[in-house]
């Protein structure tokens, strides 16, 4: 039978299974329970699509139900590209029927009043879609692939069509049409009916844009205190960070394997355990405040809560990130360039300053963005260390959690927050493009670096050396708070707090998790080791179109997969609540919404990696596969991904961490059946219990290690054979035969 057939087939056969037999709304009690059965298939709450339009009068489901219709009967059409152009209209109609009703209907009916002006009003709306609808919407995608492989696009590849479909299905769902739902959102009442006085009440608020501070009579508004403390953070992280990439790199540093180490710990640490460390140091009762107090009777008041200790905290924790950022960048630059400077007499200084600082910029405008926007979406310190000096990201939360309860604010403020970020994101962008950095060709170059001006390398150490030893002072806070009663106050020494928060017991029933942090504990494992790898997954899959796919939107494809690295995450967690809260996709209250909001917010990193990656490999590798009559997902499963395990385990390593320690935008989306490990940890600092927070933690700390080396073991390093002296070099076929042959690359 003919692949083309045979594959249509497969598609018509889900789109049978999802219209017909599976449930079509979503269920209270899950799919997987299997209870639904019990009312099934005439049950209104577990019926079918097909039966649905007669239960509740569905009348919006027969478009849809026409649409798949068309498919079958253009099943017994002979394959071609007339064929094929019905099938991808039909595929394409089908989705966008979908989306139409999903949108249109709601739990109380119409959710426009012009529609309910048109068609009159309805007798029973619908609930959120289910199993089936997904499942449907799935099979029409596949139906639009299949169609455009049959006309030949992409060389008739149906598996590239329908990963590329598939892609833009998932952002469009899950990156854009939550912030389209911010922006409408932003419009609304709190019944849901629009109201554009709550925006331009809200846009124009003293609150937000005031500048009393320039001229003393106040304090400035929300809106400059955040870009100001992102400015600062974001120069004073780029600054530091180039500080230890050039003491790394161009000095005789003697401690470069414990700069190593510092750039893990606070990567690994939940956001706002740093700022605990700044209260138990310099807080009220804090270590040094006291001491200073009994040596010189000086109380340091409060200074602490505000700005200033919200920057020394977002300092501490982003500095890490600007040299992992710009280490690369230094010990990229070219050593021939350096010396054909001095060569033409430029001593060191002037050679730093007119041709290696130049070439640093690409590193320091994405070091500086990522403190930017870092620090935008801080939301743990603040909440610390804030006070009354609150930035945009608390204010948001306590518009949604708090006694005003005002969505509409929450949303106005949550857009103020995007526009910034997109707006840096786009001047780096504009900053940067068509300009050459290029300093490493396929020529060979033997040069070394050139060593710091003595000027240079004792301003570098001047930064260097105090910030280590302070960071050091803190990181010992963390560990020795967790072990005494109350740090500052009672220095008795005591294990109570990991005995509170992991203490376990045994009896008749076998064992029992008895702390209070266990179910936190469990529930945050489970939902990062699920989205760890679909992260993974989806990110290499976007940077393999990426890279090894030409086709019309690549480059706003590429964009909108890394929109979500500009966007803060309090931006996501409320856009999520305004999206996902009501039909056609409800997830609130659940561990689904979590896992997709982890997998969507970290693709970023997964995506640039696996382009970095897969941009050093040879197309001519995959060109051998297909001519050796692979496909492209048997080319990509046995040639290109064994070829990416360091680009995995980062993806894996990242998104790992990120989903335990991530706060802002998990603030929002946690319930009381899924509570992640930083939102209990947050709920017991709110609650004074410091010891606690910090054991729970430091143990966070030594899983995240663990569960790190583990991924690196299961997925392994990458293993290149190279040719003996006497043996001819390898061509790409037979590198590729045997790997198809074997299922690795040895």
């Amino acid at each position: 039978m003919d692949s083309r057939i045979r594959r249509l087939d497969g598609a018509l056969l889900l789109a049978l299974l999802a219209f017909a037999v599976l449930p079509w709304y979503g269920l209270e009690g899950g799919v997987w329970g299997g209870g639904w059965l019990a009312s099934w298939p005439l049950g209104s709450e577990a019926a079918p699509g097909i039966a649905q339009i007669a239960l509740r009068h569905a009348f919006w489901l027969v478009p849809v139900a026409l649409a798949l219709l068309c498919a079958v009967l253009l099943r017994f059409r002979p394959p071609g590209e007339g064929r094929g152009a019905m099938l991808a209209a039909v595929g394409g109609a089908g989705l966008a029927l979908l989306v139409a009703e999903g949108l249109s209907v709601g739990y109380q009916g119409w959710n426009w009043s012009g529609l309910e002006a048109l068609f009159g009003p309805l007798d029973e709306g619908q609930p959120p879609f289910g199993l089936g609808a997904f499942a449907l919407a799935l099979a029409f995608l596949l139906f639009l692939a299949f169609g455009l492989a049959e006309r030949g696009r992409l060389r008739g590849d149906a598996f590239v069509l329908f990963a590329i479909a598939l892609v833009v299905a998932l952002v469009s769902t899950f990156v854009l049409y939550p912030l389209a739902s911010l922006f409408v959102g932003a419009f609304q009442s709190l019944d849901g009916t629009f109201d554009a006085t709550s925006f331009s009440a809200n846009i124009v608020d003293p609150s937000i844009w005031s500048l009393s501070c320039l001229s003393g009579a106040g304090s400035c508004g929300l809106a400059w205190r955040t870009v100001f403390l992102a400015l600062m953070t974001g120069l004073g992280t780029t600054v530091l960070g180039l500080a230890f990439a050039l003491a790394a790199t161009r000095t005789r540093f003697p401690f470069k394997k414990l700069l190593r180490i510092l750039t893990i710990l606070p990567i690994i640490t939940p956001p706002f355990v740093i700022g605990l460390a700044l209260v138990l140091l310099f807080g009220r009762s804090g270590l040094v405040t006291q001491g200073i107090l009994a040596a010189t009777g000086y109380d340091g008041g409060r200074w602490l809560y505000g700005l200033t200790g919200i920057w020394i905290a977002q300092m501490l924790s982003f500095t890490p990130i600007a040299f992992m950022v710009l280490i690369g960048v230094v010990e990229g630059i070219s050593p021939s360039m350096e010396e054909a400077a001095q060569t033409m007499r430029a001593n060191r200084w002037r050679t730093f300053w007119t041709v290696t600082f130049p070439l640093m910029r690409p590193g320091l405008a994405n070091a500086f963005l990522v403190g930017f926007i870092e620090s935008m979406a801080d939301f743990g310190n603040p909440l610390v260390l804030g006070g009354s000096h609150g930035v945009l990201s608390t204010e948001i939360f306590f518009a949604v959690v708090g006694a005003q309860n005002d969505p509409a604010r929450a949303a106005v403020l949550a857009l103020v927050l995007l526009a910034f970020t997109l707006s840096a994101f786009m001047a780096q962008r504009l900053w940067l493009k068509g300009k050459s950095y290029t300093t490493v060709t396929g020529k060979g170059d033997s040069g070394r670096h050139a060593a710091l001006d003595a000027r240079l390398r004792a301003g570098v150490y001047a930064l260097v050396l105090p910030w280590i030893l302070f960071t050091l002072v803190v990181y010992a806070m963390i560990v020795v708070g967790s072990f005494v009663r109350t740090l500052g106050l009672d220095n008795t020494l005591t294990v109570d707090h990991y005995a509170k928060a992991f203490s376990v017991a045994s009896g008749e029933n076998g064992i029992r998790w008895t702390g209070v942090a266990w179910d936190s504990f469990w529930t945050t494992m489970e939902i990062a080791l699920i989205a760890a790898p679909l992260t993974a997954m989806i990110g290499l899959l976007s940077a393999y179109l990426l890279v090894r796919q030409r086709f019309a939107g690549r480059e706003a494809l590429e964009f909108l997969l890394m929109l979500s690295f500009a966007i803060p995450g309090t931006v996501i967690g409320v856009s999520y609540v305004l999206a996902f809260n009501l039909p056609p996709i409800e997830m609130t209250g659940t561990a689904v919404i979590l896992i997709v909001c982890f997998v969507f917010r970290n693709m970023p990193v997964g995506v640039r990696g696996g382009i970095a990656a897969m941009s050093q490999l040879d197309k001519s590798l995959d060109e051998a596969s297909l001519t050796l009559g692979a496909n492209s997902f048997t080319t990509l499963r046995r040639v290109v991904l064994p070829l990416l395990k360091p680009a995995i385990v980062s993806a894996l390593v990242y998104s790992f961490v990120r989903s335990i320690t991530s706060i802002s935008a998990v603030i929002f989306l946690v319930s009381a059946e899924y509570n992640m490990a930083t939102s209990y940890i947050v709920g017991l600092t709110e609650n004074g219990e410091y010891g606690v927070a910090i054991a729970y933690s430091t143990v966070l700390i030594l899983v995240m290690i663990t569960v790190i080396g583990a991924f690196q073991l299961l997925v392994g390093q990458r293993r290149l054979r190279r040719e003996t002296r006497n043996a001819a070099p390898a061509a790409a076929a037979p590198i590729a035969a045997a790997t198809l042959s074997q299922g690795k690359v040895a």
